[in-house]
């Protein structure tokens, strides 16, 4: 079972289970050996009865045994291809993971540790996951190699980007630097803490927060679950109405969220579309020089960005592009775009004389419902010690092009991953004693 891909957790009303004594005959006796290395009957039952307390799907005993197998294959992988995992990577690892039930790492171990499972079985779990996801990484990234179209394809409404549940949510963006990531993170872990009502969290958004959404005490809005970062979905599946998650590592941020609602969604409505559109005005109406006109632009093009080149000495504005919600596009306009595929033209509009060059550059389901902030709103300059608004943060917006790259790229390592595993056990001797 790989780190990042567990199931999410639900330690709410855990069962109390009786600890296996050390002591007992037979403990550390083995009851599988992968290649020169044993498994205990320890471990085992451990592993047991840590899956049983996250719930995981299937028969207990044999997935445990099934995954510490794996475990013990992952860990040699690693250790062949040179690969360590240091204390400070564990206990990154830890937090991750506890942060998924809403938990940090002491509180997690401590519900844990009332069904009997040790602080050392779940580091070894971690640490056995964090190898192999590095094993993985050295070995397949240089080999995968996402295309634009496919994040194109990924971020359509034929994929289902936009579909299915939605949450509310309220955001707090705080902003990382390599010299200040564990700085912000203690800050931003005293922060969560103190902030469960409403109004104590928007007063914490408008104070620490750097996304845009700070202008509104941090509310998002309405956002379908698949518009959130994977690590975010994550934290969000362990929560409940009017919590406030623990920080969540996005890299360049730290992320602390509170869930306001939640609903089941289901398809794409035309309420939550979307459209990326541009539009050239061609003087000359529908003169058959400008039809010829229009006929050759649309035979350059293959995407708006083409635009750009082919008016590259034309005056400034003459490229008209904007990225609207539906409902909010001139009716002419609209009922032109809802003819069209992505990358699509029409020339049926005319507009003060001229030829309306109308293309579809995207049609999504990506942003969020709540309100967003002005330009002007975006440009005034921050209070003293507020970080300044940075418009590239935020889930409002939907996911980024980069981290659909991402989303993509461990998708595709996670496949190559569970061929490789396969490999490895094929290859393995695996006895009963």
């Amino acid at each position: 079972m790989r780190i990042t891909t567990l199931i999410p957790l639900a330690l709410a009303g855990l069962t109390a289970l009786a600890a296996p004594s050390v002591a007992q005959s037979g403990q550390f006796s083995p009851v599988v050996v992968v290649n020169d290395s044993a498994v205990t009957r320890y471990e085992l039952d451990q592993r047991v009865q840590f899956l049983t307390m996250l719930r995981a799907p299937g028969d207990p005993v044999a997935e445990a045994e099934k995954g510490l197998i794996e475990d013990r294959l992952r860990i040699a992988a690693a250790k062949a291809a040179g690969i360590t995992i240091n204390d400070q990577q564990i206990a990154a690892g830890m937090a991750e993971f506890a942060g998924r039930a809403n938990l940090d790492t002491e509180q997690f171990l401590q519900a844990i540790g009332q069904g009997g499972v040790a602080p050392e079985t779940f580091r070894d779990f971690v640490a056995a996951g964090l190898a192999w996801r590095e094993a993985v990484r050295a070995r397949f990234l240089p080999k995968v190699a996402i295309s634009e179209a496919e994040i194109d394809r990924a971020l359509s409404v034929p994929a289902q980007r936009g579909a299915g549940p939605r949450v509310n949510l309220s955001e707090i963006l705080i902003p990382t630097s390599g010299g200040t990531a564990m700085e912000k993170r203690d800050f931003a872990e005293e922060l969560a803490k103190s902030i469960g009502s409403e109004a104590a969290f928007a007063a914490a958004a408008r104070q620490h927060s750097a996304a845009p959404s700070r202008l509104n005490g941090g509310q998002v809005g309405w956002i379908p679950v698949t518009n959130l970062p994977p690590q975010v979905r994550q934290v969000i599946a362990g929560m409940g109405n009017g919590q406030v998650s623990p920080p969540i590592n996005l890299g360049n941020a730290i992320a602390i969220v509170r869930l306001r609602g939640i609903e089941q969604g289901g398809e794409i409505s035309a309420g939550n579309l979307t459209v990326d559109y541009a539009q050239v005005l061609l003087p000359g109406g529908r003169s058959p020089e400008t039809l010829a006109e229009s006929e050759r632009i649309r035979g350059e093009v293959d995407t708006c960005d083409d635009l750009y080149r082919v008016f590259s000495g034309a005056p400034a504005g003459t490229v008209r592009r904007e990225t609207r919600a539906l409902a909010q596009v001139p009716a002419d306009i609209a009922g032109e775009l809802a003819r069209l595929d992505d990358n699509e033209v029409s020339t049926a509009l005319t507009s003060g004389g001229g030829l309306v060059f109308l293309m579809l550059c995207r049609r999504s389901a990506t942003l969020a419902a709540g309100p967003a902030p002005s330009a002007a709103d975006l440009a005034a300059p921050a209070a003293d010690g507020v970080p300044a608004i940075d418009p590239t943060l935020g889930f409002g917006q939907g996911p980024n092009r980069a981290q659909v790259r991402e989303e993509l790229t461990n998708q595709r390592l996670a496949a190559l991953a569970d061929g490789w595993l396969a490999e490895l056990r094929a290859n393995a001797i695996i006895r009963t004693p």
